[in-house]
């Protein structure tokens, strides 16, 4: 099998919607694609393994949600190399961040790459949702006619969308045996080379600093909207001489949603308990002291009683909701685990931060009176 030019006019196998004849137009467009390959039921698109700025851009834009909805790939049948009858298949994601960091370490490999229709999500979350299923894969085999593709009946699949596979479904459905691969794809040249074996290490889940702290961008910017209503509520009642919030009510707001989303992820495994709501509330609860002590609250407590306990009641549960929200973000959780994390930890959050803010208000009639 050889690549042929860009140029070439054909039907793809399943890689992309819309008219047979603006198909193989369309994948030209796309730069990280070298050619077109034929195959018995049509030509696929055979993918770079070497990332462009392009690619690092995108993700980077991904990362602080930019487009992030967006940021897909067709789903269908790719390449990588020159791929033949006997060439390994892999299973992934359609979000162009997991398809790029696996077409990445497939360098030096010839091979298939299946991509489902997750509707742009990662595979670990589309498989808590449902979207990385075995039936996605059967659909998807039979829509690019893997069987007429290969002579062998084995595909890979990530481990991490294992929770949402029925392999024997895949089996009985399709012929195709079902592996899976390492957790991480840095470990698929082992994987591969060993035959498809993995060692204890490839199937060790880890979550590094780097890994957690490469999510909390996401997590910052879905304060955005909540962190200016709440700042111009203060504005509106400092107009109406109400109170007069400043600088405290700024960094102590602001400093609990960073503790929620970015120190508490990063200081994970270092703050004792092990529900992410009780982590955040922790954390929160320490930086409520923080402030307390700093503005002297304790020593004033007569006069600052009401602002001080309010602040040791909002501000850890600012901190734990956050937190809490990154368990959707870690393999360390279930889908079931975390509806129960929610279940018990949502009405403490709620009356803590009810009470919070009635004191808060408290305190802004107490100094309006005097």
């Amino acid at each position: 099998m050889e690549k042929q030019s860009c140029c070439t006019k054909g039907k793809l196998v399943g890689s992309y919607p819309g008219k047979p004849g603006n198909e193989a137009i369309r994948s030209c467009h796309e730069k990280w694609v070298s050619g077109l390959m034929p195959v018995e039921n049509g030509q696929v698109p055979i993918a770079k393994t070497r990332l462009t700025f392009q690619d690092t851009w995108g993700s980077w834009k991904a990362r602080w949600t930019m487009g992030r909805m967006a940021y897909r790939i067709h789903p269908g049948l790719y390449g990588v190399g020159k791929p033949g009858r006997l060439s390994p298949v892999l299973v992934t994601a359609n979000y162009k961040m997991t398809f790029d960091r696996l077409r990445q370490e497939l360098a030096g490999f010839n091979a298939w790459i299946l991509v489902l229709d997750t509707k742009g999500i990662n595979v670990w979350c589309a498989a808590g949702k449902g979207t990385f299923s075995d039936q996605e894969v059967i659909r998807k085999i039979r829509a690019v006619g893997l069987d007429k593709i290969l002579d062998h009946r084995t595909i890979i699949l990530p481990q991490l969308g294992a929770t949402g596979v029925k392999a024997y479904e895949i089996t009985k459905e399709t012929g195709f045996q079902v592996v899976y691969g390492p957790v991480r794809a840095a470990d698929l040249p082992g994987f591969l080379n060993a035959g498809n074996t993995a060692t204890a290490k490839m199937r060790q889940v880890r979550f590094d600093f780097r890994d957690r702290i490469v999510l909390t961008p996401a997590e910052l910017v879905f304060t955005i909207k909540p962190a200016a209503i709440a700042f111009g509520v203060l504005f509106i009642l400092n107009s109406i001489g109400f109170g007069h919030y400043g600088l405290i009510e700024l960094y102590a707001l602001s400093g609990a949603l960073l503790t929620g989303c970015v120190l508490t992820p990063a200081l994970l495994p270092l703050i004792p308990g092990r529900a992410f709501a009780f982590k955040g509330a922790l954390t929160g609860l320490v930086f409520a002291i923080g402030v307390a002590l700093l503005n002297g609250w304790f020593a004033s407590f007569a006069e600052n009683w009401a602002k001080m306990i309010s602040f040791l009641m909002l501000l850890p549960a600012i901190s734990s909701f956050y937190a809490m929200n990154f368990t959707g973000s870690t393999t360390y959780t279930s889908p079931s685990g975390v509806n129960k994390e929610m279940r018990l930890a949502l009405p403490v959050m709620l009356t803590a931060a009810a009470c919070g803010i009635l004191l808060f208000l408290t305190d802004g009639i107490i100094r309006h009176i005097r």
